[in-house]
């Protein structure tokens, strides 16, 4: 049985239901800081299956304790943090807090339990540094003076001490780009709040006519002045995911890090052209100025993906855009 932490979030709850998909029990914690209930309702429609869930904080360590002991659980995906790097900045100890204690918390229930197989879904943005060709190589830059991405470097060096000292772990972080994109059917997507921290629900608001425009920085050292990102389908995050479950079982012990994103750059600029595009709708935007020092460019190569999990991204941006512009338009009819 595989445990996912956050599995009502965006990208929690589409790695639950390619687990379902594939006839694998899970069982899914979640405070439901960023989900709603509702979704356990989709998954569990789609699947028609029942699917175990506890209401739980993975940071209170003796409630998840029990969730191990009454579950027969051999592997974790870890997808409960906060990820927002704008947003760090403003709530830097929420963010120490959520997402530090988290892995600490996590890691000793697994350990007590003898659990020892877990998929930690890291971030491009924990080397710190801007690059179009981030490799598993490059080094951290702890001096990038961001929250969220201490923060994840951070959890990645608290896993590296844990498997320098018990060489019995089998650990993998999933570096990822930016996810975007839904569930092909329209049935499942990310749950957009009133004020989106992501750029894609933002633009589909526009374009909903929710919202009037989309404060745009153009001050950025790249072609059109916006920062450049690898956007990456939800459903390529979930074909790592099962990919990695699949190495694991050649495996005996082992800790490795993999970069999950397209090899494709795209501004944000283009990205709302697109979703101007997809949606025949005009993306209206205004002006901003940066508050925080901001990535340029975030991308990474994905050889070591390609080579070792033989995985690679299929999906294109428009059929990201079409996917979460399908999704967003049947949560505004009440489906």
């Amino acid at each position: 049985m595989i445990l996912v932490t956050g599995g009502l979030g965006f990208i929690g709850s589409h790695i639950a239901l390619s687990l379902l998909a594939r006839g694998q029990e899970i069982v899914i914690v979640d405070n439901l800081a960023n989900s709603t209930l509702q979704t356990l309702e989709r998954l569990e429609y789609i699947s028609g299956m029942y699917i175990p869930f506890a209401k739980l904080d993975v940071r209170n360590t003796p409630a998840l304790n029990k969730v191990f002991e009454q579950y027969s659980i051999d592997t974790v995906i870890h997808t409960a943090s906060f990820k927002s790097l704008e947003e760090s900045n403003l709530k830097p100890l929420e963010y120490y807090n959520d997402n530090v204690s988290s892995i600490m918390s996590l890691l000793r229930a697994m350990q007590r339990m003898g659990v020892r197989q877990l998929i930690n879904m890291s971030s491009l943005a924990v080397y710190g540094k801007s690059d179009a060709e981030l490799t598993e190589e490059t080094e951290f830059n702890y001096n990038y003076p961001n929250p969220y991405v201490r923060t994840q470097q951070m959890v990645e060096n608290i896993i590296a001490d844990t498997y320098r000292v018990d060489h019995e772990w089998k650990i993998v972080n999933l570096r990822l780009s930016n996810i975007v994109g839904a569930f092909e059917h329209g049935v499942l997507g990310e749950y957009v709040t009133q004020l989106p921290k992501n750029i894609v629900p933002l633009a589909l608001q526009v374009a909903a006519m929710q919202r009037d425009c989309i404060e745009l920085q153009n001050q950025a050292e790249t072609d059109d002045g916006t920062v450049e990102r690898s956007f990456l389908h939800v459903l390529d995050v979930c074909d790592a995911v099962l990919a990695t479950l699949n190495w694991f079982t050649t495996q005996q012990g082992c800790l490795e890090s993999f970069n999950i994103a397209h090899d494709q750059m795209t501004s944000i600029q283009v990205l709302l052209d697109e979703v101007s595009k997809v949606t025949q709708t005009e993306v209206r935007v205004q002006p901003a100025v940066y508050q925080h020092q901001e990535l340029a460019q975030l991308g990474a190569k994905i050889e070591k993906a390609e080579r070792i999990l033989n995985w690679s991204p299929k999906r294109p941006l428009s059929q990201m855009i079409e996917d979460e512009w399908r999704f967003y338009l049947n949560t505004l009819k009440g489906n």
